[in-house]
């Protein structure tokens, strides 16, 4: 046993003034007490109970040493509570990814609220129009559109169904050949976007005469960023598909037109996303429990279409 255990043992049984009583407050067998005591006793040479068949007493060194150890076990106690407490207290650094588009939304309400709540916790947002895999990148979590999220991945909705938009120029839309319906947009110049972790350009989900349709149309320009995507759209080189977050006010100041409207469906919405073996994480928790604050509150709703 360890100093601070015979101590504990000591005042048990001084407590208790049965060696008996003592073993069963302490899970442990009464031999094991009466050891102890005697271990003690040896090592600083001094009785400390006096003992009979019928009857555990202290003795006048014991009476003192009780006296004595009493407050400072109980500080002893009260500084291993608050380490149990610390070390539960949500803490450490977050690193989170979200698309650029969609950044904004993490910086001005998720960030000031979780630094408000848990000041031990710090944060590192990096913005990413691709498809980050958390476990390799050393990532804590992500937010992206619910259809890109992995299967194996404990997924949160944050936002409703997000709107977007084909988007074009004045110029390009009043001069280019009639769009009546998806597959003319075959004919058209189109700029599409390009995730650094796939090998193929993701398909333009839209809804055909006959339910959802997948549109791979070759593409004239690519980018991996959407900003470079709605500045070329404005600059008349094509046709792109975004989001109209990122789109309204080019839309509102007349520098971009929708098209083919009616065949744009909305997104899945936004989602917090993360491995499920760390979600018991404290900090992680803490986390959880504020997205789902703002996601209540419907601070992760945007609704852009006119």
């Amino acid at each position: 046993m360890s100093s601070l255990d015979l101590i504990r043992l000591f005042l048990a049984v001084a407590e208790e003034r049965s060696f008996t009583l003592a073993a069963r407050r302490l899970n442990i067998t009464p031999t094991a007490v009466s050891k102890g005591v005697r271990v003690l006793e040896k090592q600083h040479r001094v009785a400390l109970f006096v003992r009979t068949t019928r009857s555990v007493a202290l003795t006048e060194a014991g009476t003192t040493l009780q006296a004595a150890l009493r407050p400072a076990v109980g500080q002893i106690d009260d500084a291993f509570s608050e380490l149990s407490r610390h070390q539960s207290r949500p803490s450490g650094h977050l690193r989170i990814t979200a698309p650029r588009s969609f950044g904004f939304l993490v910086a001005r309400h998720l960030v000031p609220r979780l630094r408000t709540a848990y000041p031990d916790i710090t944060f590192d947002l990096s913005l990413d129009d691709g498809l980050a895999d958390l476990v390799t990148e050393g990532l804590d979590a992500g937010i992206r559109l619910g259809q890109a999220i992995a299967q194996d991945m404990v997924a949160i909705r944050l936002s409703q169904p997000l709107a977007w938009s084909l988007v074009a120029s004045p110029g390009y839309a009043g001069g280019a050949d009639r769009l009546e319906q998806p597959h003319d947009l075959l004919r058209h110049q189109v700029l599409r976007y390009r995730f650094n972790t796939a090998s193929r350009l993701p398909a333009w989900r839209l809804l055909g005469l006959d339910g959802e349709l997948l549109l791979d149309i070759n593409a004239h320009l690519t980018a991996n960023d959407t900003q470079m995507l709605a500045e070329w759209a404005r600059q008349g080189l094509g046709i792109a598909y975004l989001p109209d977050l990122e789109i309204k006010e080019d839309v509102d100041a007349g520098r971009l037109v929708r098209v083919l409207r009616q065949f744009v469906p909305d997104t899945s919405g936004l989602y917090l996303y993360f491995p499920m073996r760390t979600q018991h994480q404290p900090k992680m928790r803490a986390l959880i429990e504020q997205v789902n604050l703002l996601a209540g509150e419907g601070a992760f709703d945007i609704r852009c279409a006119n």
